[in-house]
């Protein structure tokens, strides 16, 4: 169950999110593994967002390559049916201030997709757990809501990736940590960890590579467990942790939202030491993620894509080339 966010028609990132849930739909992330610091927003800019019902969403144009490459069936509808989630997890996917209209960086990418494909945009809401059978059953043609690539679900999917997967350092603004880019840099430090997590699994093996290489483990010999984001922001301004590991997504938002009280001091790939990549799902075979892809490409090649991301505080995560079916996280059995 989501915590009720407090609305605002600029809001800022200190909205309650529950970690699980945002994890469950995380995965892996970067190919370079690890973001700079300082390509952080400063303090002296803070990110502001509207969440009003009729915000104006970026556009891209029509791409006639793409519009080419449309299964008949969908060309001939006019409409791209797209699941999507607004369980309340800025910056990806939140309800507005009217608590019905979904808005985040995944309706937006949605939209370009669908304006450069020529096609009407029908986002439906549902939850996470749900987009496989609405899917499956052709209740959508495509979902676009956090989807990480893994070669399991590519037996029953196709993709189109549009952001890398990153797990986020995230610490208090005036904190001593600069950055956190290997396992030697969370030794001795208080850190903080969604229970049950990948990135708690990533944790805990960083922890174990220190003490077997002599050095110190993290503050108490194991993480502190949070099930609530906002009691993460509480523990990092109170000094009880020195920094906490996350969904990228989340973390660069409280620290593009609120640069005077958060910072990201680096990131990682959330399936480390494997890579995988966030993307656009659709139904094996169908042949549309041929067409999504260039659509994509299109977006980002206008730029149109970038300013997606830097609406929403994630340019951290963004990809030069849109690719069908790129490599995803191996299956775990």
């Amino acid at each position: 169950m989501t915590t009720p966010l407090r609305r605002a028609r600029l809001v800022s990132a200190l909205a309650v999110v529950p970690l699980l849930a945002l994890a469950a739909c995380a995965g892996s992330a970067t190919a370079e593994g690890n973001a700079d610091p300082e390509t952080s927003p400063s303090a002296a800019t803070a990110l502001k967002v509207d969440t009003s019902a009729k915000q104006d969403r970026i556009h891209t144009t029509k791409d006639d390559a793409a519009i080419a490459l449309l299964p008949a069936a969908v060309k001939e509808s006019g409409v791209l049916k797209v699941s999507t989630t607004a369980g309340g997890l800025p910056p990806l996917g939140f309800l507005a201030d009217d608590e019905k209209t979904p808005i985040g960086n995944e309706p937006d990418i949605a939209s370009l997709v669908a304006d450069a494909l020529g096609l009407k945009l029908d986002l439906q809401v549902k939850a996470w757990a749900d987009w496989p059978l609405a899917v499956q059953s052709g209740a959508v043609d495509a979902v676009i809501s956090n989807v990480t690539v893994t070669e399991e679900r590519k037996e029953l999917y196709d993709f189109s990736s549009y952001r890398n997967d990153q797990l986020g350092w995230l610490t208090s603004a005036t904190g001593t940590i600069k950055a956190i880019k290997e396992p030697k840099d969370i030794a001795g430090l208080k850190v903080a960890v969604g229970s049950g997590t990948n990135q708690e699994k990533i944790l805990l093996a960083w922890n174990k590579q220190n003490v077997d290489a002599g050095l110190k483990p993290i503050d108490g010999g194991e993480p502190q467990y949070f099930e609530n984001y906002s009691d993460v922001l509480l523990g990092l301004q109170s000094g009880r942790i020195d920094t906490y590991v996350g969904p990228n997504a989340t973390a660069a938002y409280s620290a593009a939202t609120a640069p005077d009280q958060y910072k990201v001091v680096g990131t990682l790939n959330g399936g480390w030491p494997d890579t995988a990549q966030i993307a656009v799902g659709t139904l094996k075979g169908s042949g549309l993620a041929e067409a999504v892809t260039e659509a994509l490409n299109h977006a980002i090649e206008d730029g149109s894509y970038a300013k997606v991301l830097a609406r929403w505080g994630l340019q951290a995560e963004a990809i030069d080339t849109s690719e069908t079916n790129p490599p995803g996280l191996p299956k775990t059995s």
